[in-house]
């Protein structure tokens, strides 16, 4: 599935600098975030496709797990699990966490009711994909496509004992886990943020489901809804909560984002870091990089308002090998507006950035600059030490 909205690589969240955990002082009105934190073996199911398809990205987090479930594995599971994402490689596309997305408007709850929703598709999947955020038919189109293949692989897991071995890891963390993140998030109105700062309502509810196989992804789903780590720590859950819900920051295909294209399409280095960076971080088109890059800079401002910020220039060195120029630029040229105090409207102010010349290379290269500490001609690659 061609993705479009972020995943927080771990690598990204887990940085030095990060403040202590605690409630804002920002928060004067009563709390309308209404959190929920749930689990998930069936979400549990499909991000360990990663892993079970070998590639070093994601089988390095899971070495013990694969050990035990590899030589339970039928062989024509294994053979289709390669066609899959050797499929998913040729198209630059992340294969759990799409699915995952295109998957999450049926039932999640076990292995067996994903693969139900699988075999019902048409009904189970399809009416609640088409109607969100995500839609896309080429993307369902490759879904039904592949769904043989994908049928084979998660009952090969399921033979293979995949629910068992997942019980076993999560055993000695869910019980105190879930009651002690659901004590720490009520003190945290992060709707009331990220509206400040869209321009526009959000359902106040937020659930966060806790997954052992998503490293190191953070991802959105349908709804209000966003997959993070049960053994990641607080902040990192609160920075993931501050992130997903901004996906996308405003239509992908409307006015704002037109407009902004407009201007980056023709910024050299943007179309570089786009077609070189590595493609397993996502973020594999400019209309990608924007939905990733803007919500990356307005969550930044979310979690220093809230108390649980990186420092700019830290983040911006260590996530994905320093390519989120673009945020670091959106970051600066926000806040030298004042932005983060007043809030306002991303979709005005993104059309008028772009039209006044504030999004033009020489502009938003010297803002990036000054947040990453970079000379304006070494923004990216980063130089290896």
């Amino acid at each position: 599935m061609n993705r479009r909205q972020l995943f927080l690589t771990a690598a990204a969240l887990s940085l030095s600098g990060l403040a202590a955990v605690s409630a804002s002082p920002v928060l004067a009105a009563p709390i309308r975030t209404r959190w929920t934190v749930s689990l998930s073996e069936g979400f549990d199911a499909l991000c360990f496709l990663g892993p079970l398809s070998g590639k070093d990205f994601y089988a390095r987090y899971y070495k013990d797990e694969l050990a035990q479930i590899l030589p339970r594995m039928p062989k024509a599971a294994m053979a289709a699990m390669a066609s899959l994402q050797a499929e998913a490689d040729k198209e630059s596309q992340l294969l759990g966490p799409g699915l995952c997305t295109l998957m999450s408007g049926g039932p999640t709850e076990t292995l067996d009711a994903v693969i139900a929703a699988l075999d019902a598709a048409e009904t189970a999947l399809l009416p609640a994909y088409k109607a969100s955020a995500y839609w896309d038919a080429k993307d369902w189109d490759q879904f039904v496509a592949r769904r043989p293949r994908l049928r084979l692989v998660l009952d090969g897991l399921r033979q293979a004992g995949f629910p068992d071995l997942r019980r076993r890891m999560l055993a000695p963390t869910a019980e105190t886990r879930l009651p002690a993140l659901r004590q720490t998030l009520a003190g945290y109105d992060v709707i009331a943020e990220q509206e400040r700062l869209l321009g526009r309502s959000l359902d106040a509810s937020l659930e966060i489901v806790l997954l052992w196989f998503n490293k190191p992804h953070g991802i959105r789903v349908q709804g209000q809804r966003f997959i993070t780590g049960i053994a990641w720590p607080d902040e990192i859950v609160l920075r993931n909560a501050a992130h997903e819900v901004l996906h996308p920051p405003f239509p992908m295909d409307g006015p704002a984002a037109k407009a902004a294209l407009a201007v980056l399409e023709k910024d050299a280095l943007l179309t570089r870091i786009v077609a070189e960076h590595d493609p397993a971080f996502g973020y594999n088109s400019l209309e990608g990089l924007l939905n990733e890059d803007m919500v990356e800079a307005l969550e930044q401002i979310v979690s220093e308002r809230l108390g649980f910020a990186v420092e700019p220039h830290t983040r911006w060195e260590q996530a994905d090998d320093g390519m989120h120029v673009l945020a670091a630029g959106l970051y600066g040229l926000l806040k030298a507006d004042g932005y983060d105090r007043t809030g306002g409207d991303i979709e005005a102010w993104t059309i008028a950035a772009a039209r006044s010349g504030k999004l033009s290379p020489a502009s938003l290269h010297a803002k990036a600059a000054e947040v990453t500490r970079r000379p304006v001609d070494q923004l990216w690659p980063l130089k290896k030490a």
